[in-house]
């Protein structure tokens, strides 16, 4: 038996990082896999990679992860609404400037996806899909058949994801999975203020996935983002579980199942 852990959007949440690593051994996680998107929203972005690297962690790339690795002008989310920009710049901004030499360098040099195989099962980890960093793949506008499609050229029995921020599995008609792991950055914009990742074990050929929910010291990172002076949309977010910011990516059911 193989029991492997993902997850992605950090977020800059160092206390949702630690609490996580800290549930490895009582869960029996044999190994943890990093899905991408180190910084936004959160402070102090730096706390981030010694977690990851002291712990031993592979971690993909993800969109944010190469612009600021790359010394790019945005994060590379593709928001048109003028009041997401605003706030996604200013996470990019804040990010950008308290991010050291050594940790962009690293994320500049992360891997855009990475395959192994557990059990006789094939595992192909990426950011948004095996198409494209960015893309957004959600649950209530994502067919089947396209996941079918995208598992066969991708060569893969379970695909695992993130970048959508919200977690949700698929077991598809062929056996195979696709799993966005959520985000351990902020909450899954439901209200309440825990966080996502997921498990997949493999016994045999046979395909388990978890989503697990995490709980971490929500209010002190809420007491540092205001330090930092982040904006109160951000924080009112990971006090209250509801999105604020970033709004526009949302299909309608998604968005209709928050509160703004």
């Amino acid at each position: 038996m193989t029991k492997l852990g993902f997850f992605g959007g950090v977020y800059s949440n160092h206390l949702a990082l630690s609490a996580l690593l800290a549930e490895q051994p009582g869960r029996g996680i044999d190994q943890f896999y990093c899905l991408g998107d180190l910084g936004a929203f959160g402070p102090h972005p730096d706390r981030i990679f010694p977690l990851l690297r002291e712990a031993g962690i592979p971690v993909v790339q993800g969109n944010y992860d190469h612009s600021i690795g790359n010394d790019l002008a945005d994060c590379q989310c593709g928001y048109t609404d003028p009041r997401d920009n605003h706030f996604a710049r200013l996470s990019y901004d804040y990010t950008y400037r308290n991010s050291s030499p050594e940790f962009k360098e690293w994320m500049r040099h992360l891997p855009a996806e990475i395959r192994f195989e557990a059990d006789g099962a094939r595992f192909l980890l990426c950011h948004g899909s095996p198409r494209q960093t960015n893309e957004f793949l959600w649950e209530t506008t994502t067919s089947s058949a396209f996941l079918e499609r995208m598992l066969d050229q991708a060569e893969a029995d379970i695909v695992v994801a993130t970048h959508t921020g919200l977690a949700w599995h698929r077991q598809l008609p062929s056996g195979r999975h696709f799993v966005n792991c959520g985000a351990i950055g902020r909450p899954a914009n439901d209200g309440t203020t825990k966080v996502w990742y997921a498990t997949v074990t493999v016994t045999a050929g046979q395909v388990a996935v978890e989503l697990v929910p995490l709980e971490y010291p929500h209010e002190e990172l809420a007491r540092q983002m205001e330090a930092e002076a982040l904006p109160p949309e951000f924080v009112v977010t990971i006090r209250h579980g509801w999105w604020t910011t970033c709004l526009e990516i949302l299909p309608m059911k998604e968005r209709m199942a928050g509160k703004f």
